[in-house]
């Protein structure tokens, strides 16, 4: 009988070392190196020396979690939030907040000399945000648990439990009681206990709490629940059916335009960076009545509406048919005829959009975390004169960017901008001009 060798698997639980960190990754992860082999270690800041327990061991590299810190950063500063260590929300409160701005920055330029070649890149001043208090949108969890109790809060770190949280420093002022409220509520009626999550969106000129629930709550108890929430100054929208439509809300940008949303729509999640951001595309575009501006990935037109305060005309492109109809109402209702919207899969061939044509000459694109990779591949990029690409992913913006510069466009701009302070997420925004 033939014996077959069988490899042992690696076991790594509760191995433990001392690493120096050389860097931060695009997650906001400390990089240090062992025997050739790099090792991501969380809670670990560049220039650290540290001990971590090793997670996970793959071919490639390893996953870590610090578990004390050797010799420590200058720029390690006390966590403000009481929950940080068990949260997930945040991952960088540790990190003193100009630091993370600079450690991001970081971050995306070796990304874009791994996938374009690029080194000298042409770096602008950073959108900074207030680092408390930015979040005008989150999504909370509620979770019977058998033998832990009723959870009112966030996923755990590195886990799908949930973290019972008193109070959200990131949060919208105006939410600082929603999870001992809810909390007490839901333990005080049994009959909430189908609330799953609780949808929070501070809009004008209301702070809406969608509650989502899987199975009839008596209407007594509802309106019994809206009456004491309303002394917080929340409005409660019940919601049994994720089809269920909700109603709209709307914000308003610093130029006065005014956009409508249903609360089940993406919208940016820091308003005071969102104003930014925008009064920064236009002025990087510098568009004039001559222009034509194709807005790819435009949501409810937050981009696409202020293009077409200036340009001679707008075409917005959505996947989403509730937020492209919320796009048409918002350029009506804000007095432009110039801005014309269409659904459509960007992942679709391009001859199918009746939307497109060659009068186009400046494109907008603000894609998903998955980027733009199936669009750019189709569109004759060589008929735009201006690329502007606003992402939420490095990765995906720095591969994508390499499509554009084979097409003969030059990195002209490249900035930052700090939409999630105190997490690893990077925003940043690049611009791409014809020569």
């Amino acid at each position: 009988m033939a014996n077959f060798y069988k490899p042992t698997k690696k076991k790594v639980k509760n191995q433990s070392q001392e690493l120096h960190i050389e860097s931060l990754d695009h997650h906001g992860r400390g990089v240090a190196k062992s025997n050739g082999k790099v090792i991501f270690v969380n809670g670990a800041l560049a220039d650290e020396q540290v001990k971590a327990t090793i997670l996970s061991d793959k071919k490639q590299y390893a996953e870590a979690q610090c578990t004390k810190v050797i010799t420590p950063s200058p720029q390690r500063v006390e966590p403000h939030c009481e929950h940080y260590e068990q949260c997930g929300g945040c991952t960088l409160q540790h990190l003193e907040a100009s630091a993370q701005l600079h450690a991001k920055q970081h971050a995306v330029s070796a990304l874009f000399k791994k996938f374009s070649g690029l080194a000298d890149l042409p770096w602008q001043d950073a959108i900074d945000s207030q680092p408390w208090h930015y979040r005008r949108s989150a999504r909370v969890s509620v979770y019977d648990d058998k033998n832990q109790g009723l959870k009112v809060g966030f996923r755990q770190k590195g886990s799908k439990r949930i973290v019972n949280i008193d109070k959200c420093p990131v949060l919208d002022e105006g939410y600082n009681e929603v999870f001992s409220f809810f909390r007490a509520q839901i333990s005080q009626h049994r009959a909430l206990r189908c609330v799953t999550h609780l949808q929070l969106v501070a809009a004008q000129p209301q702070h809406f709490v969608v509650v989502r629930h899987t199975k009839a709550i008596p209407e007594p108890l509802k309106d019994a629940i809206a009456k004491d929430a309303a002394v917080n100054g929340w409005t409660i929208v019940w919601q049994a059916d994720a089809e269920q439509a909700l109603p709209h809300a709307s914000y308003q940008l610093e130029n006065e335009l005014t956009l409508a949303f249903g609360l089940d729509n993406f919208i940016q999640v820091n308003a005071d960076v969102n104003d930014k951001m925008l009064h920064q595309a236009m002025q990087w575009l510098a568009l004039n009545e001559q222009h034509q501006v194709l807005d790819l990935f435009c949501g409810v037109g937050n981009f696409s509406l202020l293009a077409g305060t200036t340009a001679q005309r707008v075409v917005g492109v959505e996947g989403v048919e509730s937020a492209v109809q919320y796009a048409q109402s918002n350029a009506q209702n804000n007095g432009l005829n110039n801005c014309q919207f269409h659904c459509f899969d960007l992942t679709e061939p391009l001859y199918k959009a009746k939307w497109f044509d060659k009068s186009l000459d400046v494109l907008i694109l603000d894609p998903s975390r998955m980027g733009a990779e199936a669009i750019l591949a189709q569109l004759p990029l060589k008929q735009f004169k201006r690329v502007l690409y606003v992402s939420c992913d490095p990765v995906t913006l720095a591969r994508d960017s390499k499509t554009i510069l084979t097409a003969g466009f030059s990195l002209s701009k490249l900035g930052i901008m700090n939409m999630f302070p105190h997490t690893g997420h990077i925003e940043t925004m690049a611009l791409f001009e014809r020569g």
